[in-house]
C-alpha cells in the first residue's frame, strides 16, 4: 500500500516495515521495496528502527552486532546501486561484550557512510501491551552526540524513536543548523494510540524542520506488536504524507525556500529564552 505525495526533487521516502528475526529476510525485503521506489534523483530513503532484526531477546540482538559489518557492506553496495541516500534506521553495533549501541547509520549515493547517531533516550518503561515491561539499557548502550550532516536535501538532524519525547533533543538539533529531523521508530501500540502524532507534530512546530518518522508496524516473529503510522510533516505542522497499516512507503520533497519562509515570519529560535542542558 503507498501514499505519496507530489514528487519532485529531492525526494525523501520513508518505508513502513514489519521486520523478522532474520536479518537476512530482512534485507532481502528491503532490497524488493528498493526496486519500486520513485525515480527521481536524488533520492533519500528513510528505514525505521530496528529494521535489520527485531530479536527476541538482548542477547540474539548482541550476536547480530558481531556480525554487522557484512550488512552494512551490503547496504553500502545498495546506495551505490540505486544511487539513493540511506537512513538505515537503527542497527546494533558493538559497545562491548555485553552491549551494543543502537546505530542509525546514514550513507550518500557513493555507498559511504557519513553519519552515524547512537540513540541517546533508552526505552526503559512500563507499558500496558503483552510485553509488558521494556529495559532497553539490558543490552544497549546509550549515545551522548547530537548529530546534524549536510545533504542533498537539507542538513540532517538524527534521532530514534524514544527520542521524540525529549525536546531538548530536537532544539539542539535546530541550534545546529537541521531542516529535517529523522525519527526512525518501533513505537508500542498503545504509546502510539496516545502519542504518535501529537508529538510529531509538535517537534515539528516547535523546531521549524521536516519531520520524518519511518515506522515499524504489525505482529513480528518476536510477538511484539508495533503501531505504524509512518509519517512525514512540514515545519508548519501539515501532515505531508501518511501510511497507518500495513507495509510499502510514503514519499514528499522538502520545499527548504518555504521552511526558510516559515522561520523569517516566525522566528522562534531568536526568541528562545531558554536553552536546556541535554545530557
Amino acid at each position: 500500500m503507498n501514499k505519496t505525495a507530489n514528487i519532485s526533487t529531492p525526494t525523501i521516502v520513508a518505508l513502513q516495515m514489519c521486520s523478522g528475526l532474520s536479518p537476512d529476510d530482512n534485507l532481502a525485503s528491503l532490497k524488493r521495496v528498493l526496486k519500486t521506489l520513485p525515480t527521481t534523483r536524488p533520492l533519500l530513503v528513510c528505514l525505521p528502527e530496528a529494521f535489520l532484526v527485531f530479536s527476541k531477546s538482548g542477547n540474539d540482538t548482541l550476536r547480530v552486532a558481531k556480525q554487522v559489518e557484512r550488512y552494512k557492506l551490503q547496504l553500502s553496495e545498495l546506495c551505490q546501486h540505486h544511487n539513493i541516500w540511506l537512513n538505515a534506521g537503527t542497527m546494533p553495533e558493538p559497545f562491548n561484550e555485553h552491549k551494543y549501541y543502537a546505530a542509525s547509520h546514514l550513507y550518500n549515493n557513493q555507498g559511504e557512510l557519513v553519519a552515524t547517531y547512537n540513540k541517546i533516550h533508552l526505552f526503559d518503561v512500563t507499558v500496558d501491551d503483552k510485553t509488558g515491561s521494556y529495559r532497553e539499557s539490558d543490552f544497549t548502550q546509550a549515545g551522548s552526540d547530537v548529530v546534524v550532516v549536510d545533504s542533498p536535501f537539507g542538513k540532517i538532524g538524527l534521532t530514534v524513536c524514544y527520542d521524540l519525547r525529549f525536546s531538548g533533543l530536537f532544539n539542539e538539533l535546530v541550534r545546529q543548523g537541521a531542516d529535517i529531523i529523522l525519527v526512525p521508530s518501533a513505537f508500542t501500540v498503545p504509546t502510539g494510540q496516545a502519542h504518535w502524532q501529537p508529538l510529531l507534530t509538535a517537534r515539528a512546530i516547535e523546531t521549524q524542520c521536516y519531520v520524518v518518522a519511518a515506522a515499524q508496524h504489525g505482529t513480528h516473529e518476536n510477538g511484539r506488536q508495533t503501531y505504524g503510522h509512518s509519517i512525514i510533516i512540514s515545519p508548519w505542522g501539515n501532515i505531508l504524507s501518511e501510511l497507518p497499516t500495513g507495509t510499502g512507503f510514503i514519499s514528499c520533497s522538502a520545499d527548504l525556500d518555504q521552511l526558510q519562509k516559515i522561520r523569517r515570519d516566525m522566528p522562534v529560535q531568536s526568541h528562545q529564552r531558554f536553552r536546556e542542558h541535554l545530557l
